[in-house]
Formats: structure tokens, C-alpha cells, sequence
């Protein structure tokens, strides 16, 4: 599981330092993609990049190949280097607005790479109220989720 939040600052090489405990989860080789809804990246590892994009590859070819285009055209396929870090393509670094510092972030199964300065503000937003709502709905449809 992917869990925590790291500073870390680009390289003059567009290498960015992938912190060990998510290197270890995140295994040999994984998935650096933009966001749909945030100035952000995504991390995935092989095997939940699959999960994630193997439904859409099953969709109808004409549906799927805007879909398929958007993340693959612009993705990083990650391999840390011996020192742990990952090169970013110029698009990636714009998407995400990346100047010079980033936080990667644990969200579970993937992870996210966001510019300092979005994270903070995104964090300034944050609603704890709103998310203990969301929690609260969510547990009426489901058991085993506690708010």
C-alpha cells in the first residue's frame, strides 16, 4: 500500500527521487500518467496499472482509443535508476506544474505527484467535514466502512 507524503525537488535532468518505501510497492517497473481531474500525475505499479486500464482496453475499440491515446501518449513507463529516480517528460512536468519542488503522495494503490505549490493550496481546500460526509453516505451502502 502506498502511504505517506515526501518532498522532493527536480533534478536539472527532470529526475525526480522516488522515495524507497513506495519504490518497494510500486516494484521494478511502473506507470507515471496525468491526471483527469487534477494538476497532478498518478503512479501506478504494473499490476494496478492493469486493473486500471484493462477494463478500458475491453471497451469497444472506437471508445477506447481516445481513452487509450490520452494516457498512453504523454505516460512514462518508471524505472528508477540506481539512486531512485525517475526521469519526467517535459509534458508530464507542465501537466503537473512542476517548477522544481514536488510531493508524492500515498493514496492506497497508486500514488500522486503534485507541484509544492498546488499541493499546499489543494490542502488549504480540504473539507475534513466533507469527507466524513462522503464516509458517512458511502457506509450506508456499504458495511465495514466506519466514519
Amino acid at each position: 500500500m502506498l502511504t505517506g507524503e515526501y518532498r522532493h525537488a527536480i533534478d536539472s535532468k527532470k529526475r525526480l527521487f522516488i522515495p524507497a518505501k513506495h519504490r518497494e510497492v510500486l516494484g521494478s517497473s511502473f506507470m507515471i500518467v496525468r491526471d483527469l481531474n487534477e494538476p497532478c500525475l498518478k503512479v501506478y505499479s504494473a499490476e494496478e496499472w492493469q486493473n486500471f486500464i484493462g477494463p478500458i482496453e475491453a471497451m469497444d475499440p472506437e471508445e477506447a482509443a481516445p481513452i487509450l491515446r490520452y494516457f498512453y501518449r504523454e505516460s512514462v513507463s518508471g524505472d528508477a535508476d540506481a539512486q531512485g529516480r525517475v526521469t519526467l517528460n517535459d509534458t508530464l512536468i507542465k501537466r503537473a506544474r512542476i517548477c522544481k519542488d514536488a510531493v508524492i503522495v500515498g493514496c492506497g494503490r497508486y500514488a500522486e505527484i503534485w507541484s509544492a505549490e498546488e499541493y499546499e493550496a489543494k490542502m488549504e481546500e480540504e473539507d475534513v467535514a466533507e469527507i466524513a460526509a462522503s464516509l458517512r453516505k458511502l457506509r450506508r451502502g456499504a458495511k465495514g466502512v466506519r466514519a
